[in-house]
């Protein structure tokens, strides 16, 4: 190689040199990635283009550009706000709400993309929208209402924003009421009203419960005084049975033992006379001191044997009237 070829060599190698150059400058202005979850949105000369998928992608160098690149993923905003009840308590609410881009469709991307200038207007518009919502629900209650309405606050808000945030290319996956609170003078009077009303209806429950065991204890007599009753009522019936039968059997027995004297040619008199001395038998063998008067007249001896005889045929037999 010679001198005169030197300055063409080292051109030549410039050339390529500088080809390289070009050709990774032009790769490196039209290469671009685009992240997992997310879309990106060309524009060229500041015009909407086409909506980039994740992965490399080819732009036009120079003329295209990704303007925004929208997370297709669920987003959290937590937002604080106040709402005042329909008997002017303010409230205080602390909410997360959970949003996402509707669908991944070309025309949605764009609505998200163009619809507000960036992604703070458009939480600053979400948050205005929701508070709107809520205070809208919120004014038509009283405060006492508003603690045990969480579930009907959400779906209320939910319900009002489903159609707005449509409009701007977003739908609500999850709207949550964290805390709800009152001023503090409000929340001590509350605490004051629920005292009053757990204090009224444990009296309530008390008195239903003193009613109860009075009621019962009273069944409880009624049903031992009547049982108590029933009883003495059916001993007296078998007491009465009893001495019915006793005074048949005894009765049985005189008229047996009668009627064996009888036919066996003694007098039945002596039956009555019999009798007789087995009581003073019985009363002198067992007797504890106390005086007892017996008839010993023979008058009533004979009566009594003839009633035994009256008893013995079977007829009546009526008595003398007393000797005066």
């Amino acid at each position: 190689m010679n001198g005169a070829n030197i300055p063409a060599v080292f051109g030549g190698f410039l050339a390529i040199a500088g080809l390289v150059v070009l050709v990774i400058v032009l790769l490196s202005a039209s290469l671009r990635t685009v992240d997992q979850a997310t879309v990106g949105v060309v524009t060229m000369f500041g015009k909407y283009r086409r909506v980039l998928a994740p992965g490399l992608n080819f732009l036009i160098p120079f003329f295209e550009r990704i303007s925004f690149r929208i997370p297709i993923q669920n987003q959290t905003t937590q937002l604080q706000f106040s709402a005042i009840t329909n008997d002017q308590a303010a409230v205080h609410f602390t909410a997360t709400i959970i949003y996402t881009v509707s669908n991944h469709d070309e025309d949605t991307v764009k609505l998200v993309a163009f619809k507000f200038i960036d992604l703070k207007s458009f939480q600053t518009a979400l948050k205005s929208a929701i508070e709107a919502s809520v205070r809208e629900f919120v004014a038509t209650k009283k405060q006492a209402e508003v603690l045990g309405l969480r579930t009907e606050i959400v779906n209320h808000a939910k319900h009002t924003l489903d159609e707005q945030l449509a409009s701007w290319g977003y739908t609500i996956s999850d709207l949550q009421i964290n805390d709800v609170a009152f001023d503090p003078t409000v929340m001590e009077s509350m605490s004051r009203v629920v005292a009053a009303k757990n204090a009224q209806t444990a009296a309530e429950f008390e008195g239903q419960a003193l009613l109860i065991t009075r009621t019962k204890q009273a069944e409880a007599e009624g049903a031992a005084i009547r049982i108590a009753a029933e009883n003495e009522a059916e001993a007296a019936r078998l007491r009465g049975e009893g001495l019915a039968k006793f005074r048949k059997a005894v009765a049985s027995g005189l008229t047996q033992s009668a009627e064996e004297l009888k036919s066996a040619g003694v007098d039945p008199a002596l039956l009555g006379l019999m009798l007789w001395t087995e009581t003073l038998r019985e009363v002198a063998q067992y007797g504890k001191g106390n005086t007892i008067f017996l008839d010993g007249n023979i008058g009533t001896l004979e009566e009594q044997v003839r009633r035994l005889q009256g008893i013995v045929a079977g007829k009546g037999v009526k008595e003398k009237p007393d000797a005066k």
